[in-house]
């Protein structure tokens, strides 16, 4: 019995030694990782075809039940002065101010708009040396996660092309001191997305409420072409309630899924880059870390991001969307 458990604790020590990466201390996570992505990538291994059928059948479920096209975004429509916004998360309330009101956009960005493709770009490390560029630059509407830089030769594997990007308000503390202080690094983190749309998630908490309007602020006083909005918190329990009544479990959603969810109502093929929560590569199995510019390790319980994918990944199967794992020097879509 004891030599079975100096085989167990052997394994596991080599895997965190070789791939110097933290893991939960359930060890049965640690272990079953490898058997996790097979299943994966045997699933993926299988021809891909759009299911205009499944296709349709989802958006419109999607549609119905959370209306992206509407509420996604906070407009001056569908926000007027004095109503109350309810956080997402904290629950707290907030009431809108004509100041507030002021910054909101007029209307709905996507109103009466559609696309016949659209590229999302997480920010996985998957994306390291995939040469899809140009393929995910190629789509008419490229949304990109949390401030990404494209810049240092990354331009090859994630491409330049941006009309919407997202900022989580956790990205203004960590990186930029939550704008208390000089708000001129921020700014030109800026430039890389040119005049697209940056889409703040600002109504969580009041402390990321607070970050995200200094933002606002500096952009506005910095002149900069780039057009923040704010996603809606109505939106997103609506979102939340659609996925966990199709199995998903967890207390919130990530940025990915959020903006997957809202590509399928604005996009007639979806394909989705960097979408793989594992510490493994799906080719030859060589560690990654979380993101594709830098070595953090991820602090996403794997649970959490590997059920999203699982979703994602049911969604590919059924030919609704389709998701990218390999390399795209093979060209195209």
């Amino acid at each position: 019995m004891y030599i079975y458990i100096y085989i167990y604790i052997y394994i596991y020590i080599y895997i965190y030694i070789k791939e110097k990466i933290y893991y939960t201390p359930d060890l049965s996570v640690c272990l079953c990782h490898r058997e996790v992505i097979n299943k994966a990538i045997q699933c993926y291994s299988q021809t891909w075809k759009k299911q205009e059928d499944n296709y349709q059948k989802f958006r419109s479920n999607l549609s119905s039940e959370c209306h992206g096209l509407d509420k996604a975004i906070i407009t001056q429509n569908n926000t007027p002065v004095g109503s109350q916004i309810v956080s997402d998360l904290s629950k707290s309330t907030l009431q809108v101010t004509p100041e507030l009101f002021s910054i909101f956009i007029k209307e709905h960005p996507f109103y009466n708009k559609a696309w016949d493709t659209c590229s999302i770009v997480g920010n996985g490390r998957i994306l390291i040396n995939s040469s899809c560029g140009e393929s995910i630059d190629s789509a008419q509407f490229v949304i990109r996660c949390n401030l990404p830089p494209l810049a240092n030769g990354f331009e090859k594997h994630v491409g330049i092309k941006t009309d919407l990007v997202t900022a989580n308000p956790s990205i203004f503390f960590h990186k930029y001191g939550a704008l208390m202080g000089r708000r001129r690094p921020f700014v030109e983190s800026l430039r890389n997305y040119g005049n697209s749309l940056l889409l703040v998630h600002a109504f969580s908490f009041s402390v990321y409420t607070a970050a995200s309007l200094r933002a606002i602020d500096a952009i506005s006083d910095s002149e900069s072409p780039i057009r923040p909005v704010f996603l809606n918190p109505e939106y997103l329990n609506s979102l939340f309630l659609f996925w966990r009544s199709r199995g998903l479990r967890e207390t919130r959603l990530s940025t990915g899924l959020i903006v997957a969810s809202l590509a399928l109502e604005l996009c007639s093929n979806v394909h989705l880059y960097g979408f793989w929560p594992f510490s493994y590569h799906p080719r030859d199995l060589h560690p990654l870390t979380n993101h594709y510019y830098d070595n953090v390790q991820t602090k996403t319980q794997f649970r959490a991001m590997s059920a999203e994918f699982d979703l994602l990944m049911r969604l590919h199967n059924q030919g609704v969307l389709r998701l990218h794992l390999g390399d795209c020097r093979t060209g195209g879509k």
